[in-house]
């Protein structure tokens, strides 16, 4: 019997503009969207398979501008993971992750692993734009305690991919740890209880010895 295909819902996150619906597009449809690009990605699910094990994930898509900042929140509940992302060409976008992002997150889903995603590194290339360095990228991900940092490009496709698997394995990574948790706690407490049940049956066999030598 096959083991149960897991379960993922990756929640991506970050200013407008930064390129968070076409990092999900270009990820869906193997290919970048040239033309119409819609405010919002369509909820998309698929079956990938990462270190050798089947999960269904969930790809939602958020809205970074301020007119959804009370609807935005309805859509994480049940995250397994999320990705907050920057442009590299875009230094306010980089400088909301820890300003805005970062604490929403851990507001409403603070126990939820996070990828740091550095968007549009393709833009790199181009010497007449200023970007933010990798360098920069990292010591933003140490501040707001990411699980890791990946630099990709929606447009040629870098690390696409690896994106969305890190993304699964953060998820499973903290599943289990979550499970790890629940049975130490429960070893524990069978622990404490054993031991209590050996008191109580040693006092009980010291009363019958007491009992039968006073005899």
């Amino acid at each position: 019997m096959g083991s149960q295909i897991k379960h993922v819902k990756i929640t991506v996150v970050g200013d407008g503009m930064v390129g968070k619906t076409c990092l999900l597009i270009s990820y869906k449809d193997n290919e970048f969207p040239e033309e119409y690009v819609p405010t919002v990605f369509e909820n998309y699910a698929e079956i990938i398979r990462v270190d050798d094990q089947e999960y269904n994930i969930a790809l939602w898509d958020t809205a970074g501008q301020e007119d959804y900042e009370r609807l935005r929140p309805l859509s994480y509940p049940n995250t397994t993971c999320f990705l907050i992302c920057y442009s590299v060409s875009g230094r306010a976008s980089y400088e909301n992750v820890a300003a805005k992002w970062a604490p929403e997150i851990r507001h409403h889903m603070p126990h939820t692993p996070i990828i740091l995603v550095a968007t549009k590194i393709d833009l790199r290339q181009d010497p007449t734009k200023e970007t933010v360095t990798e360098k920069e990228g990292k010591k933003l991900k140490r501040k707001i305690r990411a699980e890791n940092y990946i630099e990709c490009s929606a447009k040629d496709r870098t690390n696409l991919r690896e994106v969305f698997e890190e993304a699964v394995r953060c998820s499973v990574k903290k599943k289990n740890g979550i499970i790890a948790e629940h049975v130490l706690y429960f070893d524990k407490i069978r622990f404490i209880f054993r031991k209590f049940i050996l008191r109580v049956i040693n006092k009980v066999i010291d009363s019958y010895s007491y009992i039968y030598y006073k005899c």
